[in-house]
């Protein structure tokens, strides 16, 4: 039998496409070879035994080792047959990661290099970790990833262009969304605990409890008015707050400063009797009187009626918001958190006008009137 004769019945059942296994008998510097069970070698180039760059074969297999490879040429004239493991484990490796990408599966990968942007790794194709899904928070060493495990998910799937994306950063908000549930169902309305401001807005300040973000509305920062958050907490400070409500679906947290300290009846009340005249400003004005903050948060009530000595039709017309006044305390009411308050009683009513004494006309004979007060009227009917 020819040597050709022999060599087409060695290879007369492979096919460029198949997939045959193999085992390392040799690692040369730019090639691996491998014994297939033909009369000739499998041979893989360096190129194709790994979709990411490799500077050694020896980096990554070994002598003796098994492999799966593709058969991409039948090379009867250099007596060999050229070999892809790279492909052959492509094509399992896409099947795998469709379905992982269909059902979001989360899955564990080796950082194999550091590229401009981000992480390489192997799973069976290149994938690729972009430097703003390595994780929750910007990293600015990337190098400290090389070699390490990570768990990710795929995030961009695409075949035909041999793309893969690859996502740690979904993996670790998932499972930080997981912990601030489990946190947040923990925590009972009601309670006071301490936490740290993290960032403040226009409409209040996050305060970060037990890792948890809550929100304090600017309504719950003070007992008094607040205009700007600023004036009351900075982030980095600690405060107490009071837990108003969770909700572990939304990942929410309702919390209050104001509701955790005393509230300005406690703190205050008992500074002021009635009789008392303090100054306090006018921080409210309606249509049947004046609030008058007395102290931060503890107001009192002016009635139209105790604005002034004079007839008032509406408060707005001699008072304004800001504007300091005197008062008098007329009652407190600890129960019912009612202060009266007075401003005409801190001044001096106006003096009435001297009436003088009514005077009558009579008239005489020669039409001349005369002035005669009641009094001489009188004498004169019990003179007669």
């Amino acid at each position: 039998m020819s040597d050709d004769m022999q060599k087409m019945l060695n290879t007369a059942d492979l096919s460029v496409g198949d997939v045959v296994e193999g085992t390392v008998t040799d690692i040369e510097d730019k090639r691996v070879l491998v014994d297939i069970g033909y009369k000739f070698p499998g041979v893989i180039p360096i190129r194709e035994l790994s979709p990411l760059r490799v500077e050694h074969p020896s980096d990554v297999v070994q002598v003796g080792q098994k492999v799966e490879a593709r058969v991409q040429k039948l090379d009867d004239e250099g007596e060999a047959v050229i070999l892809s493991r790279r492909e052959a484990g492509a094509e399992r490796a896409w099947g795998d990661l469709r379905e992982k990408f269909e059902n979001q599966t989360a899955f564990e990968v080796t950082v194999h290099d550091v590229v401009k942007g981000g992480l390489v790794t192997d799973v069976g194709v290149r994938g690729f970790i972009p430097a703003s899904l390595v994780d929750r928070h910007f990293v600015d060493n990337l190098e400290e990833y090389k070699g390490k495990t990570v768990k990710v998910r795929v995030v961009e799937f695409d075949p035909e262009n041999n793309k893969l994306i690859l996502s740690r950063k979904a993996v670790l908000e998932e499972e930080h969304e997981r912990e601030v549930q489990q946190k947040i169902a923990s925590f009972e309305p009601g309670t006071v605990v301490e936490g740290t401001v993290q960032r403040l807005t226009n409409f209040g300040a996050f305060v970060d409890v037990g890792g948890v973000d809550g929100l304090v509305h600017i309504s719950e920062l003070a007992w008094h008015h607040v205009d700007d958050p600023a004036e009351v907490v900075q982030p980095g400070d600690k405060v107490k707050v009071r837990i108003l409500a969770v909700d572990p679906e939304a990942g929410r947290i309702s919390l209050s400063i104001k509701e955790a300290a005393p509230s300005p009846w406690e703190q205050y009340a008992n500074e002021f009797q009635p009789g008392d005249v303090v100054t306090g400003k006018v921080v409210r004005l309606v249509d049947f009187g004046a609030f008058v903050e007395l102290r931060p948060g503890l107001e009192g009530l002016v009635h139209v009626s105790q604005i002034s000595h004079q007839h008032v039709a509406k408060p707005s017309d001699v008072l304004e918001e800001g504007q300091e006044v005197q008062v008098r305390i007329l009652s407190v009411e600890p129960e019912r958190k009612r202060i009266s308050l007075s401003i005409k009683d801190t001044q001096e009513p106006p003096r009435r006008r001297e009436r003088e004494p009514q005077r009558y006309s009579t008239q005489h004979d020669d039409n001349s009137g005369t002035g005669v007060t009641i009094g001489d009227l009188f004498r004169d009917l019990f003179k007669k």
